[in-house]
């Protein structure tokens, strides 16, 4: 670990951005260029301490966790994520593997995106980032760890998740989730994540099993569906996607019909904010 250097990169990197770049306000008159700390502290999901010792030079050696995280907040392109694992005494995810490295581009059009659910997934349907109202619609989905981190897996292994469709949509759903994964194990192989994900569900669901078995390939986001959440009922929204050119991520932005029923509740909901903050 080079702590002169990785403290040097942390710190030259969060001064080049300014709080617009992030999707912050601007706010009042700043004395010092770029973020503050405390600023990519909250980006990062770590505490203001933890990442000063770090640009002091006096941090412990950061997780590959922690290091994906900061690689997030400060909006780094995969050469700058990869100097900064080396600097912090880590491999460079592998070109497959990197999927928790959220492509900027992609970022910035969810900085801006303030009145619309919207999240960033993965190949295989992972939730790497969502706004506010993706929270307050879905949940914290970014919050599971191990397999649960796919929704994939907890729809098959986890019943309750399945509440946010309506019951006469789930056997679309299920098969939807199950063709994509198999077209994301197509591009990943038998020994990626992909490949570990349908060993295991294939122990643990009868369900997937059968919808596995029927070999239908297909990627699709872009849909007309009804969601319900449990506070304002059915919101019935459209869903579109960007896709990074590589095709390994994508941005989910679901939309309201003007002056609907669901662009209402979507505004109650911005109101009410994500359910854990009102506990």
């Amino acid at each position: 670990m080079d702590r002169i250097a990785l403290a040097e990169f942390l710190r030259r990197r969060r001064e080049e951005l300014q709080p617009q770049d992030v999707g912050l306000p601007a706010g009042l008159r700043r004395r010092a260029p770029g973020l503050r700390r405390e600023e990519v502290a909250s980006l990062a999901a770590m505490s203001t301490d933890y990442y000063t010792r770090l640009e002091q030079q006096r941090g412990p050696q950061p997780s590959v966790q922690m290091l994906a995280s900061l690689a997030r907040a400060l909006r780094l392109s995969n050469q700058e994520r990869d100097y900064l694992f080396q600097t912090a005494g880590h491999n460079p995810p592998t070109s497959v593997g990197a999927a928790d490295h959220v492509a900027p581009a992609l970022l910035r059009v969810l900085d801006r995106l303030e009145d619309t659910p919207a999240l960033i997934l993965s190949v295989l349907g992972e939730p790497l980032v969502q706004n506010r109202l993706a929270v307050a619609l879905f949940g914290d989905r970014t919050a599971y760890t191990g397999l649960e981190r796919y929704d994939v897996y907890r729809w098959f292994t986890r019943p309750a998740d399945r509440r946010i469709y309506p019951e006469d949509d789930h056997g679309r759903q299920g098969r939807a989730l199950v063709s994509s994964l198999r077209a994301a194990y197509g591009q990943m192989g038998p020994k990626s994540r992909a490949g570990e994900l349908i060993r295991a569900l294939r122990k643990e669901s009868a369900e997937f099993g059968e919808l596995w078995d029927r070999h239908e390939v297909a990627k699709r986001f872009a849909d007309h569906k009804t969601l319900v959440h449990p506070e304002v009922g059915p919101l019935e929204l459209d869903c579109q996607v960007l896709f990074t050119e590589d095709q390994s991520q994508a941005l989910l932005v679901l939309t309201a019909a003007p002056r609907s029923e669901a662009e209402e509740k979507l505004k109650l909901l911005a109101v009410l904010g994500p359910a854990d903050n009102r506990s």
